[in-house]
């Protein structure tokens, strides 16, 4: 064979491969309007009119119906789509290099701890919002077991593996001794592509390979409908069944002008401020004393509510590299922290075992009922200092 023909022929082969790419990737984007069109009922018109993918709900419909979550009115269209799945958190890291992340503003409730090296994680709720693509994707803590597990019979959890050394931090084994694995566990160990991808030019800046895993809302909760996982499971059962929704009440106007929260993470690159806008009765983020954007909204983390929940705080004595996983006191009772309105109270948490609320009480004894919004929940050490201004 000449070099002419050898040369035609690599020409070709390259061609064939370009086209066939062309057309895989071409079928995937904008992959939000397969997933919009995925949800099986035309008459929710949730379009996708970003990038990000995300569904969006017809913004004149009346806002009558309450997300049981965060108490937020939404239109019927909204509920409709909420109530056909159930309740998710996933797992989205907060190392320097993974910021900024995506679809963390679109979670009704986030939990944030530290889970090793002095380095925060989060672990957020979706169900009344779609976020569409959400990431970096991160492993599995126990105590945030604890606290998904507060949503109903088998909520859904999405994560990249997980703590898995043998002792009182291994997420993985307490799942599988849970009966998750395969169902309502979202592993991407176990289901890959196209769920789960890399990405490694999403965060704009060089970053090592665990900051590039992401997931799309839509796709996962897909994977739970395939495994018979919708607002009921396998059984039936309403996933509400067992659920206690938090108590909601509308903020008075009587804000103060500022507040500023000091959460005392460790090192400069993790300390996070709340700053309390009275204009919109919200608290925006700062993490490094920097404005915490959204990766695809370009907005600023904000929340209604902020709680601090003060726990028992302990490394697992596993062996795992000098034993860097933490341990929370989860269960039990404990001091906490509520600020909403731009004004602090003291209150008292309980959580009974595993699946029951962390329910949280003023010093008599009523239950605190929050600020209709979003819920972001602090995991601090006992005797850990909150800086308030």
């Amino acid at each position: 064979m000449n070099k002419k023909v050898l040369t035609l022929l690599c020409v070709l082969v390259f061609l064939l491969a370009a086209a066939s790419s062309y057309y895989f990737f071409s079928q995937q984007t904008p992959a939000g309007i397969k997933l919009a069109t995925s949800i099986g009922d035309p008459s929710l018109k949730a379009k996708v009119n970003n990038d990000y993918q995300a569904l969006e709900f017809d913004p004149n419909q009346p806002k009558t119906e309450t997300c049981p979550l965060t108490g937020v009115k939404y239109g019927k269209d909204q509920e409709k789509w909420w109530q056909s799945h159930r309740p998710m958190g996933v797992m989205i890291e907060n190392h320097f290099d993974a910021r900024p992340q995506s679809g963390i503003n679109a979670a009704d409730v986030t939990y944030e701890a530290i889970a090793e090296g002095g380095i925060t994680r989060t672990m957020n709720v979706f169900y009344c919002q779609d976020a569409g693509i959400i990431g970096p994707v991160r492993s599995a803590r126990t105590y945030f077991l604890d606290y998904i597990s507060e949503y109903g019979d088998n909520p859904l959890y999405a994560h990249v593996g997980g703590a898995n050394s043998p002792g009182p931090a291994n997420a993985l084994g307490q799942i599988t001794d849970y009966g998750w694995t395969g169902y309502n566990d979202l592993n991407q160990f176990s289901i890959g592509f196209p769920v789960f991808y890399r990405d490694q030019t999403r965060l704009g800046h060089d970053a090592a390979t665990e900051h590039t895993m992401y997931s799309v809302t839509t796709k996962l909760w897909n994977v739970g409908k395939e495994r018979g996982l919708t607002n009921v499971d396998k059984n039936a059962k309403a996933w509400n069944t067992n659920f206690v929704p938090y108590k909601f009440e509308t903020s008075s106007g009587n804000r103060p002008a500022s507040q500023v929260i000091g959460i005392p993470w460790s090192g400069d690159n993790y300390s996070v401020t709340w700053t309390y806008n009275p204009k919109d009765d919200l608290y925006y983020r700062k993490n490094a004393g920097q404005p915490h954007i959204d990766r695809d909204t370009h907005k600023q983390l904000s929340t209604r509510n902020v709680i601090v929940l003060f726990e028992d705080e302990s490394h697992a004595p596993d062996g795992y590299e000098n034993n860097a996983h933490m341990l929370y006191g989860t269960k039990g009772s404990g001091k906490a922290l509520i600020f909403k309105n731009g004004k602090e109270s003291k209150a008292t948490w309980k959580k009974a075992d595993r699946t029951s609320r962390t329910i949280l009480t003023d010093a008599s004894g009523v239950e605190i009922k929050f600020t209709p919004g979003k819920l972001w929940f602090e995991i601090l050490g006992i005797g850990s200092d909150v800086n308030v201004q």
